[in-house]
């Protein structure tokens, strides 16, 4: 998914007041197309819209195909030709062509799927949606599909008909330290889609003027840790240079499922926090998990050039790997 839209959810709301509901999903795209594979569209039986699949350019389109949907209760598989005029005013180079599945909720898309992909989302839990267009079977799979999670990218199986939706929980950044490297990366991750929360006990680093707007925690490190929850779709970054505050909070994290640990420091003090942490039972290979000193080598000068170089680093873990 392109962001966390609720683009399922609206559409099993809807199904449940007895409105109707469809879902349209980007299934293939060529060029420049507006949105990304995977991208969807909610269509309620009252004309009611959430979501998109072309930036405008489609949807009215769209709207008049999921209501003949919703009318006999068959799937459409619709294709467009988006033209650079169109393209031009939602801010792409030149035009393209998407492909888009329009599937009724109840008799093509099952309730009792709709209704698991929305549990799924609202537990954090990965899912892939598959879809296979020849046979119309369709199922949910938590496994098999690996690559397209880490990749967050829905697509074709190779040299098949089976379509697989990727739905990821939203990227979240848990930061340790409210420090001034993270009054420059929290702007930056949310660029990047992250959703940052800020833990800091010390309230005069973790305040409202320091961080307008922002989630800001004054718990102990490990019980806002805990409370927050680590999984695979969570970076966490550690700032403070005092272990009492960074420690709790790294061993909570050595065992828990996050993507990415980044932890502040010169090689010398990532070395005493390799000791600490041997000294209460870690084994080598959990602690080799903490990047440290965090962020890529870019010769950062500056808070926000470290931010950056932070962000980069996390970027990478979680597209390519360890």
């Amino acid at each position: 998914m392109e962001r966390f839209d609720r683009c399922p959810e609206t559409a099993l709301d809807w199904h449940r007041a007895g409105k109707g509901a469809v879902l349209a999903t980007v299934i293939e795209t060529w060029g420049s197309a507006p949105r990304r594979v995977g991208s969807q569209l909610a269509i309620s039986g009252e004309g009611e819209i959430e979501g998109s699949v072309s930036g405008g350019c489609v949807e009215g389109a769209v709207v008049v195909e999921a209501m003949d949907a919703l009318a006999d209760g068959k799937p459409r598989e619709l294709e467009f030709g988006v033209s650079d005029q169109d393209a031009f005013a939602v801010g792409l180079a030149c035009g393209g062509t998407i492909r888009i599945l329009v599937e009724p909720v109840g008799s093509v898309l099952s309730e009792d799927i709709l209704d698991q992909l929305v549990k799924f989302r609202m537990a954090r839990t990965p899912a892939a949606y598959v879809v296979d267009l020849d046979s119309g079977e369709r199922r949910l799979d938590q496994s098999g599909h690996e690559h397209a999670f880490r990749m967050d990218r829905s697509g074709f199986k190779e040299d098949s008909r089976t379509f697989v939706a990727i739905h990821n929980p939203p990227l979240r950044l848990i930061i340790v330290g409210a420090v001034h490297i993270a009054q420059a990366l929290v702007p930056m991750a949310r660029i990047a889609g992250y959703d940052p929360t800020l833990i800091d006990p010390r309230e005069a680093f973790g305040s409202d003027s320091r961080f307008p707007g922002e989630t800001i925690l004054h718990d102990w490190p490990d019980e806002a840790v805990q409370k927050l929850g680590l999984d695979t779709r969570t970076a966490l970054v550690l700032l403070t240079h005092d272990p009492k505050l960074d420690d709790p909070a790294l061993e909570q994290a050595l065992r828990a499922n996050c993507f990415y640990i980044g932890a502040l420091g010169s090689t010398r003090t990532h070395a005493k926090r390799v000791d600490r942490l041997t000294a209460s039972g870690f084994t080598e290979g959990e602690i080799a998990r903490i990047h440290g000193p965090i962020g890529l080598d870019i010769g950062a000068s500056g808070p926000a050039e470290i931010a950056v170089s932070i962000l980069a680093e996390m970027t990478r873990i979680l597209r390519k790997g360890a």
